[in-house]
């Protein structure tokens, strides 16, 4: 579904990413993993259109989007949950919920609006609280419910459980197996990297821009330097 193909960003002339080559298969979970700086969420905002790249390529569904404008690539079929959620905090719910759809042009919406619901009952329980009174973990759930309404092919994720209590990291990641299961290929960034491992089927791992080891997850979890650098196990 998502072929990138060295692909390099800067930050003026600070490298972000060199020469950084991933594929997402159709229905498949991949997850990105690596330290606090190592490009993950440039990568994400370059596949979403909101970093232009210097080099490389990035290929969605066999049509090459590389620099085009976000709201294009949100309207063929990719959608990103930011990190740090960037909800409307004086918006209510159903607002915010309503905003993910705007690019939309077909006559599902109100349907989907309430498999949303049903599938986030807390958010339906507070559609007219304003999105700031939510608290962290319903604000996640609402920036994730806000990009499903987007009808989104491939969902990016960055960092959805950053900041988050252990109760509220489990019922995300069960929701990322839900969404995935019904049909949504999912592009994960994770600082988690046991529960990323284990939600996804493939990982790379990103260090100061590039990829330095990838491969089915759950080679990854027995993989020495994955135990060493991340799960704290010599």
């Amino acid at each position: 579904m998502l072929e990138i193909r060295g692909l390099s960003t800067s930050y003026g002339n600070i490298p972000a990413l060199r020469e950084v080559s991933i594929d997402v298969p159709d229905g498949a979970i991949v997850s990105i993993i690596g330290a606090n700086g190592a490009g993950k969420t440039t990568l994400m905002k370059t596949v979403a259109g909101s970093l232009s790249p210097r080099a490389g390529t990035v290929t969605f569904l066999g049509e090459e989007i590389t620099g085009l404008p976000s709201h294009k690539i949100l309207r063929r079929g990719v959608a990103l949950v930011p990190e740090g959620r960037a909800i409307l905090s004086r918006m209510t719910v159903r607002e915010n919920l309503e905003m993910g759809a705007f690019a939309r042009r077909d006559g599902r919406v109100a349907a989907d609006m309430d498999r949303v619901m049903d599938r986030f009952p807390v958010l339906k329980n507070r559609q007219g609280q304003l999105g700031g009174s939510l608290s962290g973990g319903e604000q996640q759930m609402l920036a994730i419910a806000r990009a499903l309404l987007s009808a989104p092919k491939l969902l990016l994720l960055d960092e959805p459980t950053l900041g988050l209590a252990p109760l509220v990291v489990s019922d995300i990641f069960r929701i990322i197996r839900e969404i995935n299961a019904s049909g949504t290929t999912v592009l994960l960034v994770e600082q988690n990297v046991r529960q990323a491992l284990r939600v996804s089927s493939r990982a790379y791992v990103l260090e100061t821009g590039r990829i330095v080891l990838s491969g089915p997850s759950a080679g990854l979890l027995q993989e020495p330097r994955i135990k060493a650098s991340y799960l704290g196990q010599s």
